[in-house]
């Protein structure tokens, strides 16, 4: 059975909370009244998902009623429509500004009293929802985590065991995924090579790239796979993903870890400084991160994904041509444009052992 809508009914004329509470109550809701604002505040609590308030009542009016509700954590996000016959601008813009969420005038009309409390408790339902799957997430991220760091812990000695480890996840999850980390892994070799890195840094980078997406372990499969754009919402549960997985490999104390650490984090940054999770513009980014991030975009652009087909190669080539000097470091896409060759024969020829 349907939880029943708990609204709080806020005027000092008794008929009009009786009034009100007639017509809710037939709609499906359950209604508690209080006569003004003061005893509202002291009834209000996590329980409500509505506040109907009237404008001009004695003690203390909507506007501040509405403001002491927005100033209280426990209860800030409640939302309020403003029962008034209030009809001049400045009025309805202070309401507004207090935090009103919406407004109802009297006299009564209840074809929209039902229509404005019915949006205005779907957008309260998407936000419980949101908050829960917050808590939801951030559980599920904080348990992930100290697996993971136990599992640190027991293969430190293991440096190259740890990393095919860390990198299963994405594997389990995703095929294509699994092929995309041994490309780009190569990808990133090449570029190191080919601007002179010593063959120690080459290593590292090659062996360490793979834990780019890390922290997408603790991103929820309905955003990972999901088979559309994703919403604004959905797109800032994504960008998590470089942030926990420097966390999930700070702990680390192997060179391979703390490469792999700093390429999660740095591999979205961009030279022009509007990437993220820390908006690092040109050297700022580390030298990793910028091969990492050429060797991942590129990969990702002539692959098949969740949310689209794969570009052709041309196409591909084009868009990172455009992302030189503003996504990619000028003097990198120059080489990588430099050794086409080499990085097409691999886009062809890598193949996952299985």
């Amino acid at each position: 059975m349907a939880r029943r809508s708990k609204i709080l009914v806020v005027d000092d004329e008794p008929h009009n909370i009786v009034l009100l509470e007639g017509i809710l109550t037939k709609l499906g809701h359950d209604v508690v009244g209080a006569e003004n604002a003061v005893v509202a505040l002291e009834k209000l609590d996590r329980t409500f998902d509505l506040v109907l308030s009237d404008v001009m009542m004695p003690v203390m009016d909507g506007f501040e009623f509405v403001a002491k509700i927005r100033e209280h954590a426990e209860i800030y996000d409640i939302p309020v429509i403003m029962v008034t016959t209030l009809s001049q601008k400045d009025d309805r813009l202070k309401a507004v500004e207090v935090g009103a969420n919406d407004f109802i005038t009297k006299p009564i009309d209840i074809v929209e009293l039902k229509t404005r409390t019915e949006s205005m408790l779907k957008q309260k339902s998407q936000q419980d929802e949101i908050k829960s799957f917050q808590v939801d997430l951030n559980e599920m991220v904080e348990s992930r985590t100290m697996e993971l760091r136990e599992a640190l812990a027991r293969l430190d000695d293991a440096h190259v065991e740890t990393i095919h480890y860390l990198c299963a996840a994405a594997e389990y999850k995703d095929e294509d995924t699994a092929d995309h980390l041994i490309r780009m892994a190569e990808y990133s070799r090449i570029l190191a090579e080919k601007i002179g890195l010593d063959s120690k840094t080459v290593q590292l980078i090659h062996t360490s790239s793979p834990m780019h997406d890390i922290g997408k372990i603790g991103i929820p499969d309905s955003v990972l796979l999901k088979p559309g754009k994703l919403t604004a919402e959905e797109w800032g549960i994504m960008k998590k993903h470089a942030v926990l997985g420097g966390n999930i490999l700070s702990t680390g104390s192997s060179d391979y870890i703390n490469m792999g650490a700093s390429i999660a984090l740095s591999h979205h940054e961009k030279w022009d400084g509007s990437g993220y999770p820390n908006a690092l513009a040109g050297d700022e980014i580390p030298l990793p991160g910028r091969i990492c991030a050429i060797a991942d975009v590129f990969d990702a652009l002539t692959s098949k994904r969740p949310y689209k087909e794969p570009f052709s190669i041309e196409k591909s080539l084009e868009i990172m041509k455009e992302g030189s000097g503003n996504h990619f470091d000028p003097e990198l896409i120059r080489v990588f444009f430099e050794n086409l060759d080499e990085i097409i024969k691999v886009k062809k020829n890598t193949k996952r052992v299985n």
